[in-house]
C-alpha cells in the first residue's frame, strides 16, 4: 500500500519529503514552468515543476484527471492554494486519463450547468466533485450516529432478505421476479421480518436495506430502489413509545454531524412538535392550503413544516392519527375510533422521511383488518403465523435517509443524495 499523507496534513510537513496520490485536477503550462493541481479526497495542492526539473518531461504527458504518485518537499507559498506548494522529486503516473473529458469535474466552466441526467451516465466522473464526496461523508457519520444509539441502548441488527413470496405492504406497487419455476417479489420493507424478531423474542431490532418500490414517479423525492432505515420495539404502551425513541435516535445521528464534519446544524431539541391529522388539516385550512385527501399532499407537508419552523423553530415535525383508509392493514388503530390508526409520520423542512405506527399484534384483528384491506389470508399465511403463539405489543418505523441527507445539504433532489439513483428510466450505471 502507498504510504501516502493526505494532502489536509501537508502544513504540518514544511520543508520536509512526503508522499502524495490523487488526481490531476487542473494543469496550466507557463513555459519553464507547469502548475499542477492535485485532489485527493482531503483537499488540493499545487505542485510546481520548473523545466530544469527531471520531472519535466513526465509532466508533459500528463491531462486532466490523470492519478499520480508524488514525492517531494513541502515548502510554506502564501499564493498558493493553502498557502503551500511542493517542490517534487519525483512523479510517477500511476493511470494515464484519456483526453477530454465527458463532463467537467471541478474548477471548471459550465460544470455546474451539466444536465443532471449526463452527470448520472458518468457518475463515477461526478463523484469526484468534493462536493459529492461531502454528501457521502454525511451519510458515513449520520449512520455512526445512528448506530452509536442502537449500540448503546442494546438494539439486535437483522438482515432481512429482499426476496419475498408476496408482496410486504399490499398493493400492486412491487417489482415482480421470476424465482425459478414461480414468482417473486422484491420487497417493499422489511416490515414483515422486524415483526418476525418481535414474536421470536428479540424486543429491540434495526435494519439497513434496499427498498424497492415499482411507483412510476418523476418527482424530486421518489426513487424505485432506495436505501431504508428501520428499527422495531416490543413492550411498548403507544405509538408515542416510537416517537420518542425516534427522537433520540435523530438527535444522536445530528451530534455525530456536528461533531465529524464541518457542517452548519443545529442539534435539534426534544420532543418535536406532534399535531394529529385532523388539527394539521384545520391549521392549514386558516392558510388557504388543504386537499379533501385523506393524507397530505407535497404542498401540505411544505406548508405545516413552515408553519410550525416560523412557531417553533423546530425543522421537524410530528404528524399523527391517520385514517385507515391510507395505511396498510397491520397498523393498529384505536378501540374508541376504530377508523384511525395509532401511526406517525415524521416530516423535516418540508419533507417526510419516516412513517411508523403501533403494529396490530393480535392475530384475529389483524385477519379481520386485513380482510377489509382486501388482502388474501392465504398470501400471508406465513406473516399471520408469526402472532399465533404470543406475540408482545410492539411498533416501529421505515426512515428514508437520502431524505434527510437531501434535506440536510438542502440538494434539490433525492438523487443527489443516492450513490447510483435508480428510477423510473435509469438502470445504469
Amino acid at each position: 500500500m502507498i504510504n501516502k499523507t493526505p494532502i489536509k496534513d501537508l502544513q504540518n510537513f514544511f520543508n520536509k519529503e512526503i508522499v502524495i496520490a490523487g488526481f490531476v485536477q487542473t494543469i496550466r503550462d507557463h513555459g519553464k514552468l507547469k502548475f499542477l493541481l492535485v485532489r485527493d479526497r482531503t483537499g488540493i495542492v499545487q505542485v510546481v515543476i520548473s523545466k530544469d526539473n527531471q520531472n519535466f518531461e513526465i509532466a508533459k504527458k500528463l491531462t486532466t484527471e490523470s492519478v499520480v504518485k508524488i514525492s517531494g518537499i513541502v515548502k510554506e507559498e502564501k499564493q498558493a492554494p493553502n498557502g503551500f506548494e511542493i517542490d517534487p522529486i519525483d512523479i510517477t503516473i500511476l493511470s494515464l486519463a484519456n483526453g477530454e473529458l465527458p463532463i467537467p469535474i471541478i474548477s471548471e466552466k459550465g460544470a455546474e450547468e451539466v444536465d443532471q441526467t449526463k452527470r448520472f451516465d458518468w457518475r463515477f466522473l461526478d463523484l469526484r466533485n468534493p462536493r459529492n464526496l461531502k454528501i457521502f461523508q454525511v451519510w458515513t457519520e449520520l449512520e455512526k450516529g445512528f448506530r452509536n444509539y442502537f449500540n448503546q441502548n442494546d438494539f439486535i441488527q437483522i438482515y432481512s432478505p429482499s426476496l419475498m413470496s408476496t408482496a410486504s405492504e399490499g398493493g400492486s406497487e412491487v417489482f415482480e421476479v421470476k424465482y425459478f419455476d414461480r414468482k417473486a417479489y422484491l420487497a417493499q420493507s422489511p416490515q414483515f421480518y422486524k415483526q418476525m424478531a418481535m414474536s421470536a423474542g428479540f424486543e429491540k431490532v434495526f435494519t439497513f436495506g434496499p427498498v424497492f418500490r415499482a411507483e412510476p414517479s418523476f418527482t424530486s423525492r421518489h426513487l424505485t430502489e432506495f436505501t431504508g432505515w428501520d428499527f422495531e420495539i416490543s413492550y411498548i404502551d403507544s405509538h408515542f413509545d416510537i416517537m420518542n425513541i425516534e427522537e433520540d435516535l435523530i438527535i444522536s445521528g445530528f451530534k455525530a454531524l456536528k461533531e465529524n464534519l464541518d457542517l452548519n446544524i443545529e442539534i435539534p431539541q426534544k420532543p418535536f412538535p406532534r399535531y394529529t391529522l385532523k388539527e394539521t388539516k384545520e391549521i392549514l385550512e386558516k392558510e388557504g392550503v388543504m386537499s379533501e385527501k385523506e393524507d397530505l399532499t407535497p404542498e401540505e407537508e411544505r406548508k405545516i413544516s413552515e408553519i410550525v419552523k416560523q412557531q417553533t423553530g423546530s425543522d421537524f415535525v410530528w404528524i399523527t392519527d391517520f385514517p385507515i383508509s391510507v395505511r396498510p392493514f397491520y397498523h393498529q388503530r384505536y378501540e374508541d375510533n376504530p377508523k384511525i390508526t395509532k401511526s406517525f409520520d415524521l416530516i423535516y423542512k418540508g419533507v417526510e422521511i419516516t412513517t411508523g405506527s403501533q403494529r396490530e399484534h393480535r392475530v384475529e384483528i389483524l385477519e379481520k383488518q386485513a380482510i377489509e384491506k382486501g388482502v388474501k389470508l392465504e398470501t400471508i399465511k406465513d406473516y399471520l403465523n408469526f402472532f399465533r403463539y404470543g406475540s408482545p405489543p410492539h411498533g416501529g418505523v421505515g426512515i428514508g435517509p437520502a431524505r434527510l441527507i437531501m434535506k440536510i445539504l438542502d440538494l434539490p433532489n433525492v438523487k443527489e443524495a443516492t450513490y447510483l439513483p435508480r428510477d423510473v428510466k435509469r438502470l445504469t450505471p
